[in-house]
């Protein structure tokens, strides 16, 4: 029974939990800016579509009911400037971390496939490649990997953790690269809509693919825009012939939204001011922590888009994690997204303006 767990690591988020209990105890409680979860209401008119579509007693589709794809199609051409995207350029999915995690899987990949991710980065697409029992690498510039056997290259921007943003001028070398190594190039993009100090791209944009979405495909997720993580919803769009043997075996698998859940989605891609209003919140939020942290002693790096600051003391990440939970403040440790963020705290900006203005108090 032990077989499929013996591959992957120990879960990270265990060894915060004394550190948790720390935090926790402070007299004026605990600040988690610890995990970017979303705390504000989902937006009304997406709550309206949910219970609007609750009577659904039939099984969804895997692809989703052709109103699904018509607002991811729409979606994507406006907000990112694809082109002559169809039904058969998107796929619904069950939210970005399922994704992430079984697509080598889905893929076929196996032993002697490599799978390659940035550096520093989230977790679970070392998860992934694991579970696939395929091989795994870490690259700081991913033109300078070997693409021998390298059969699905990772990139993601902006960064988890880092909120690193790649130019319009990186993706665009990457996607050539890979697409004359014949190398399977995957971008999660899921925090797109949150830059700050630069205006992310999408490999999907013609002027970084070519008008040609041959080889590549986009993970976009409505967790963070929308403030939809507990729906678990999410799309990829891309290259059909990647997508069409996907959609195959998530169909074989059983790997559906649920109705109620589509009918939300669509609601929340056709609206962009819930997006915006969202969008000024965190942005109040990330100037308050941010003016505290470097009051505090900490330096910030990259940080120009997503829902955390990448901060550091230039001291063990373990030890800034230990000084923050005795302030009632606790953070991600650099080291869970890789050897290079052993000096660096992730700090999320996804808490209420009550415990971010508590957060800034106690730093100050």
């Amino acid at each position: 029974m032990s077989a499929v767990s013996d591959r992957l690591p120990t879960f990270p988020w265990d060894k915060l939990t004394p550190y948790k209990a720390t935090a926790a105890a402070h007299p004026g409680g605990i600040v988690d800016l610890s995990v970017g979860t979303p705390v504000d209401p989902v937006p009304e008119l997406i709550q309206k579509a949910l219970i609007a579509a609750a009577d659904s007693p039939g099984y969804p589709t895997v692809w989703g009911t052709p109103e699904l794809r018509d607002a991811i199609t729409g979606w994507v051409e406006r907000r990112l400037g694809a082109r002559e995207v169809t039904h058969r350029h998107v796929l619904p999915i069950v939210g970005s971390k399922e994704l992430v995690a079984w697509l080598p899987t889905q893929l076929g990949l196996g032993p002697g496939d490599r799978v390659a991710y940035p550096r520093l980065a989230y977790p679970t697409y070392e998860v992934g490649a694991r579970l696939a029992r395929a091989d795994y690498e870490v690259y700081d510039d991913p033109t300078e990997l070997d693409p021998e056997d390298l059969k699905l290259l990772w990139l993601n921007s902006p960064s988890n953790p880092t909120g690193k943003v790649l130019s319009k001028e990186e993706l665009t070398r990457t996607v050539a690269w890979a697409r004359e190594h014949g190398v399977l190039l995957f971008s999660d993009e899921c925090y797109l809509e949150l830059g700050w100090e630069a205006d992310p791209v999408s490999v999907l944009h013609p002027d970084v693919n070519g008008g040609s979405y041959e080889g590549i495909v986009a993970v976009h997720s409505l967790s963070k825009r929308s403030n939809l993580a507990g729906y678990r919803a999410a799309f990829l769009a891309g290259d059909p012939e990647v997508l069409a043997p996907l959609l195959e075996i998530r169909k074989h698998g059983g790997m559906m939204t649920s109705a109620p859940t589509q009918a939300a989605v669509i609601a929340a891609l056709g609206d962009d001011e819930h997006v915006r209003v969202q969008r000024e919140r965190y942005a109040a939020r990330r100037e308050a922590l941010r003016a505290a942290l470097t009051g505090h002693g900490f330096r910030i790096e990259h940080s120009e888009a997503s829902l955390y600051l990448w901060a550091t003391r230039g001291e063990s990440c373990w030890q800034t994690v230990a000084h923050l939970a005795e302030l009632g403040i606790l953070v991600a440790p650099g080291d869970f997204y890789g050897d290079a963020g052993e000096q660096y705290v992730r700090v999320a900006f996804t808490a209420t303006d009550e415990r971010v203005q508590e957060a800034v108090r106690r730093l100050r």
